[in-house]
């Protein structure tokens, strides 16, 4: 195989097995070595040259810093140029997803307080430029089109107007908010837990935003399906001091994104219309009619916590 020839590390792979699971677009292998090490193997265009060593680069800072993400192994050309690899160490565990609906729900705070603290670590280490644009022009210049694109042939829903209202009464929020990197796509699904529910932080292939802006904006991809865990992580990125300011940008990430995927998914995946539907009306509820911005489930779980010390 053309491929192997030009991995350096290649003479050593013993085991080599495709991966299907996942929608990058990329080829993934899981690759065994012939001295029992274990890697992951990217395969992407050329065209990505450039964001893929960005990327292996700000893993190997990470890696550096000892944060839990995989090792940052070699980054290059295959294929006859027409290609990209990276090499990365195999993370052993399962994701979040699928342990933390398993676990106590003390257990799932305590998992997700540490996801918190592990994703403000990653924002402090790294800081975006900062001649950057100023990221109330950078995040409009992508959504508000899109906002448009809902006004002129969304789906109507109870609600609606309370949202494109708050976003329009909101948006100035945005205005001198500090940059820093990005993971691009923090959630459960792409956080591993081990046996000792330790967590690692893997698919660093998102570029939303070219891979930086706010750090607050990572937490559009929240889920309440665990409620546990997702308070765990608001309040471990915190350290327990969750700033007013963050609520309402939250509400404003969580209402964009839910809003702006409706005109999407009517072209491009109607199966999921229902489900980005029936979202948009429970963030209307979580907000109380999106005229307050501390989440309901966030306030029940906390009275619940109060209650139970009590």
């Amino acid at each position: 195989m053309s491929l192997l020839k030009e991995i350096p590390q290649s003479d050593s792979f013993l085991l080599m097995k495709e991966i299907t699971k996942g929608m990058s677009g990329e080829r993934k292998y899981y690759i065994e070595t012939k001295d029992n090490q274990k890697y992951l193997l990217r395969i992407a265009d050329v065209a990505d040259y450039e964001m893929k060593k960005r990327e292996f680069n700000f893993l190997a800072q990470l890696n550096k810093e000892s944060l839990p993400v995989p090792t940052a192994i070699d980054c290059g050309i295959c294929e006859e140029g027409k290609s990209v690899y990276t090499l990365l160490g195999w993370v052993e565990g399962e994701d979040a997803e699928t342990v933390v609906s398993h676990l106590s729900t003390q257990e799932q705070y305590k998992v997700g307080y540490e996801a918190g603290k592990i994703l403000r670590r990653i924002h402090e280490i790294s800081p975006a430029n900062s001649t950057e644009e100023d990221w109330y022009d950078r995040y409009l210049k992508v959504v508000a089109p899109r906002i448009e694109a809902y006004r002129g042939e969304g789906i109507p829903f109870d609600g609606a107007e309370e949202i494109l209202q708050f976003l329009e009464n909101n948006k100035e929020l945005l205005r001198n908010r500090p940059q820093c990197n990005h993971h691009g796509d923090y959630h459960m699904g792409n956080l591993v837990v081990n046996q000792n529910l330790e967590i690692s932080v893997i698919d660093w292939h998102t570029v939303d935003f070219d891979g930086k802006g706010d750090p607050w904006y990572e937490f559009n991809r929240i889920q309440v399906k665990n409620v546990a865990f997702t308070v765990g992580q608001i309040n471990g990125y915190f350290e327990d001091h969750v700033p007013e300011e963050f609520w309402r940008l939250l509400a404003l990430y969580l209402s964009i994104s839910a809003i702006t995927s409706i005109v999407w998914a009517k072209y491009f995946a109607p199966e999921e219309l229902d489900e980005i539907i029936s979202l948009n009306r429970n963030i209307v509820k979580w907000f109380n009619g999106m005229e307050s911005c501390i989440p309901t489930w966030y306030q029940e779980y906390k009275n619940k916590v109060n209650n139970e010390d009590n």
